[in-house]
């Protein structure tokens, strides 16, 4: 019995027994430098795992200089495509001594019968293969299955519902006797909600009479869902509607509600009560001390496999709610009516999980007259440094007076922003796309974005310049399709993740199309027939890709390992093999998009 480590997909994919069929059945090859393991058009007879040495994969139909294809090392597979499809499409060549292990083709085959899910693995594409990662991140907790498939209806409590002219009288009885804390109220066609609080409220604080009816004290203004959604969606839509329950139809029907506390019990790990505290304190002391926990939360919901997409959802919500609450604390109620104060970056499209450099501006409603503004926002700025978010290197605050102003200077600055169209200028216009309002008057930053849609959209020139800058840093690809491999690590940031970003952001500005989020632009851009939705979909799990391993990097550093390394360098070497392949495929995805920048736009000339 040969000992081979089968602790990786596809490997992993089988149960004990199958991996003790592999281990007696395989057998251990040496080839030497440039002996061919497997020619084109050749049947495949193994599937090969390498344990030591280099194995290059060449396209014979191509010229010597472009057949380099591909590059395996130690922990690589290939060849089981070569078995399913027949005959093997490309040249397997050794570049340095290697030693390989030889899975014969009838127990590949025996393998792919008895166990679907380790045959899919051959034909999966990168999404596919992404979420296998996840998988792997479950190791105890709540698992991968109980918080990413939980569907809303299998949460919600029936809805409690009385008519419009019911008494308030009635309506308390009604909730005790059902031991609910909420009541759906039926007025013609539209539907509100009561909870005990305002029940409360009304009787005590309002003087309002007991037989008053209840619909005048109700809210119309319902946060719904749907019974098929996942429950995890229903936690971050509270978080960022600010309320407490959502209201489950199907159709035009009231069919559940689902409260947070319902949520918060089913997610029984006390990482997920961080969205509570958020929304109870009432000092900054107690918002700074839950914002503190927001790193365990991230934590959390990596150990236990939620989905990179959900989990940004939840920590764009969470962030929102903990400056929203801040601005709460350090503004003046009447300043927030005459104000916007807009998050941009990665906070503003919803993509940043741990906490980083501040990136914000206010926009003034045009007759506003804010004596003494300035020395609020110095103070705003030091409360959010105090709350963890750390002051921004290129000084984009709201200390900063160059990020500051009435809606009439933002228009202003956007013009000459464009008219100019260097460096400086196109980097606050990609800034500015991404702005996102978390408080204050959100109608003022909708008027700042209209400017700039129509300053940017039509502008062909503009554009050209915009999406050149996607272009700037290199694909970390070798001339020949492999990955780089310098011991300080590939720049992920630069090499996967903003290209994506600011190409789709691009698109995007083309198109008219309003959304921040990258993930929420590409689906935007296929609705619009700019994309083909499998590309996008691509593009998607390759951000999501990059995103992950750039996570690890800094949860790292959090612990206090490789604490001197840039959290956006990741070391190919250090990746697992199931890593490194999807990274290499991401790497082209990156690739083929920017080659469509460049003939969109004609950057070619």
């Amino acid at each position: 019995m040969v000992d081979v480590d089968l602790s990786q997909p596809p490997f992993s994919l089988l149960d004990d027994d199958g991996r003790d069929l592999v281990r007696h059945g395989v057998d251990l090859a040496y080839y030497e430098s440039d002996d061919v393991l497997l020619d084109a058009g050749q049947p495949g007879e193994y599937v090969y795992l390498i344990h030591k040495g280099e194995v290059a994969e060449l396209d014979t139909s191509e010229p010597s200089a472009s057949a380099r294809i591909g590059h395996y090392t130690a922990g690589d597979l290939f060849g089981a495509i070569s078995i399913l499809n027949g005959k093997s499409r490309y040249r397997f060549k050794a570049e340095q001594e290697c030693l390989c292990y030889l899975l014969p083709r009838a127990l590949f085959e025996r393998l792919c019968k008895g166990y679907p899910a380790f045959a899919e693995f051959f034909r999966q594409r990168l999404s596919d293969k992404t979420r296998l990662m996840t998988e792997r991140r479950a190791e105890g907790g709540v698992s991968m299955a109980g918080f990413m498939l939980a569907r809303i209806g299998e949460c919600m409590r029936a809805p409690l519902l009385v008519d419009a002219d019911t008494s308030i009288a009635t309506a308390v009885r009604t909730l005790n006797d059902s031991r609910a804390d909420s009541l759906l109220v039926r007025q013609g066609a539209r539907l509100g909600m009561v909870t005990k609080t305002d029940l409360l409220n009304a009787l005590v604080i309002d003087g309002d009479d007991q037989q008053s009816p209840v619909v005048a004290i109700a809210h119309f203004s319902l946060v719904r869902a749907r019974p098929d959604q996942y429950l995890f969606e229903a936690l971050v839509n509270m978080t960022r509607h600010e309320v407490a329950r959502v209201v489950v139809f199907e159709g035009h029907q009231a069919v559940g509600v689902v409260e947070l506390t319902d949520v918060l019990s089913y997610f029984s790990s006390r990482s997920y009560v961080v969205s509570l505290q958020v929304e109870q304190a009432d000092s900054l002391e107690e918002l700074a001390a839950a914002s503190a926990r927001t790193p365990e939360l991230v934590k959390a919901l990596m150990v236990q496999g939620v989905k990179l997409r959900f989990a940004m959802d939840l920590l764009a919500a969470l962030n929102g709610r903990i400056i929203h609450k801040a601005w709460g604390f350090r503004i003046d109620q009447a300043r927030q009516h005459q104000s916007c104060l807009m998050v941009m970056g990665s906070e503003g499209r919803g993509e940043q999980i741990l906490k980083t450099d501040q990136d914000n501006g206010l926009i003034l409603a045009d007759d506003v007259d804010w004596p003494g503004c300035s020395d609020q926002m110095q103070r705003f700025t030091e409360t959010l440094v105090t709350l963890g978010y750390p002051r921004c290197p290129g000084n984009i605050m709201v200390s900063n007076p160059q990020w500051v102003g009435r809606v009439k200077d933002w228009r202003e600055r956007i013009v000459q922003w464009v008219e100019r169209r260097d460096g400086e200028s196109l980097m606050k216009l990609m800034i500015l796309l991404d702005a996102h309002a978390v408080a204050g008057n959100t109608a003022l930053l909708d008027e700042v974005r209209d400017a700039l849609f129509e300053a940017c959209g039509n502008n062909e020139l503009l554009l050209t310049y915009f999406a050149r800058a996607a272009l700037q840093f290199s694909t970390p690809l070798s001339l020949f399709g492999t990955l780089k491999k310098p011991q300080h690590g590939i720049n992920i940031k630069k090499g996967g993740i903003f290209p994506i970003v600011h190409g789709v952001r691009t698109l995007a500005l083309e198109r008219g199309i309003r959304a921040t989020s990258t993930l929420k632009r590409l689906d935007a851009l296929v609705a619009d027939g700019r994309l083909e939705a499998r590309f996008a979909e691509d593009l998607g799990e390759a951000l999501s890709l990059f995103a992950e391993l750039r996570l690890k990097q800094q949860l790292e550093h959090l612990d206090g390992i490789n604490a001197e390394r840039d959290a956006n360098r990741v070391v190919v070497q250090q990746l697992s093999s199931l890593e490194r392949d999807l990274l290499r495929e991401a790497l082209h995805i990156v690739k083929d998009f920017k080659q469509r920048l460049t003939q969109r736009f004609h950057l070619e000339y």
